[in-house]
């Protein structure tokens, strides 16, 4: 596990993202989220697997938590930019064709 400890930067205080993530790092508040919610991974796996300290495994999951609209709204645009950019990908199907 990394030994120092970062803050959350939201999404208009990034150069780097559009959304909150965890300082020093590419990886994001919504990220770490899934990790543990939605992949049922524990935040010290996490943290050893991503090599953070569990403390920003933790904030992040708090600022998940403490913002709740902010997180929906930013799940709201990765679902409508996957929607808009469907049409590039390309299917398998149509492939083998």
């Amino acid at each position: 596990m990394a030994t120092t400890t970062g803050r959350i930067v939201s999404g208009e205080e990034s150069d780097i993202h559009d959304e909150p993530h965890i300082e020093g790092h590419r990886i994001t508040v919504q990220f770490i989220h899934a990790q543990v919610a939605e992949r049922g991974l524990d935040p010290e796996s996490v943290a050893d697997k991503f090599d953070l300290d569990i403390a920003d495994v933790y904030r992040a999951l708090t600022y998940y938590y403490d913002h709740p609209e902010e997180m929906r709204e930013i799940e709201r645009k990765r679902e409508q930019a996957i929607e808009d950019h469907e049409h590039l990908t390309t299917d398998p199907d149509s492939v083998r064709e």
